[in-house]
């Protein structure tokens, strides 16, 4: 059964604003999968509050181009799945890379996280990385270790300061 013209033009519509409105998206194969399976997908993605859908490749296409983003041309090909990430786009892809390892019908093609392209072995390195608030912990250690550090120093300082005055006024030395 053949698409309308009138249908083509909203899931197009529709793609152009998921993707104006993800942070990231994942492109997979899942070629072989049962209406089950990919409905698991679907629900483990709505949990991370993003999107996976079936899309069609041209249209997946003219949706990119629309948005003006990137077109990740060698990804569009063959069966497509596309994941639209929410605020935590990481969390969409540590999904979709370990549904591929899980299954073996489904394959990560690539993915494009805030505007930048990235293929198969990028997005699967990119799952990775610790989840962003592990991250974001450890960035703020990072930076709150120096200030530590200083009023370490500081405070040492002025209790050496004062162990000096106090053994000068112990002393009875005049002033």
């Amino acid at each position: 059964m053949a698409i309308t013209k009138e249908r083509k033009q909203r899931l197009i519509a529709q793609y152009q604003e998921l993707l104006e409105r993800s942070r990231g998206v994942v492109l997979a194969a899942y070629s072989g999968l049962t209406v089950r399976e990919l409905e698991e997908l679907r629900r483990k993605a709505r949990e991370l509050g993003a999107e996976f859908h079936v899309v069609q490749n041209r249209l997946a296409k003219r949706a990119f181009a629309q948005a003006g983003l990137p077109v990740p041309e060698e990804a569009l090909t063959g069966t497509t799945a596309i994941g639209f990430g929410g605020d935590d786009p990481l969390a969409l892809v540590k999904m979709v890379v370990e549904a591929s390892r899980q299954s073996e019908f489904v394959r990560v093609k690539g993915g494009l996280l805030d505007g930048q392209l990235y293929g198969a072995r990028q997005i699967e390195a990119l799952a990775e990385l610790p989840p962003l608030p592990v991250l974001q912990a450890r960035l703020l250690g990072l930076l709150q270790a120096p200030a530590g550090r200083l009023a370490g120093v500081l405070a040492g300082s002025v209790r050496q300061l004062m162990s000096v005055v106090k053994a000068y006024a112990e002393s009875g030395a005049p002033a």
